[in-house]
């Protein structure tokens, strides 16, 4: 089955110095062996004028569980989480999700 590495983050400090930050974070994730896919999505605002429930998403796809445990243990992975905590500066969450296409 497909697995997916999604990072949620949570509203930065400062959402200027995340974006200015992010494409490298982008960048860094392409070179993590075996990623097949990658997506980021930022968090539409709320209607309401309040705080977003997260600001950003970042989907990593793989073709499997064990490509995607595989990854996480290379240098490139090390480079890609040294970024994501740099800029995740309001938290992050990383999750292993096992992708059900319906």
């Amino acid at each position: 089955m497909p697995t997916k590495i999604t990072a949620i983050f949570e509203n930065p400090k400062s959402p200027e110095a995340f974006e200015a930050g992010h494409h490298e974070q982008i960048a860094l994730a392409k070179k993590i062996p075996g990623v097949q896919r990658i997506e980021s999505a930022k968090v539409w605002p709320k209607e309401d004028g309040s705080a977003t429930p997260a600001y950003r998403v970042l989907d990593m796809y793989f073709t499997d569980y064990d490509a995607a445990s595989r990854a996480v243990t290379t240098e490139e992975a090390s480079a890609f989480v040294a970024k994501v905590f740099e800029l995740a500066t309001g938290g992050v969450r990383l999750l292993f999700t096992d992708v059900e296409e319906v």
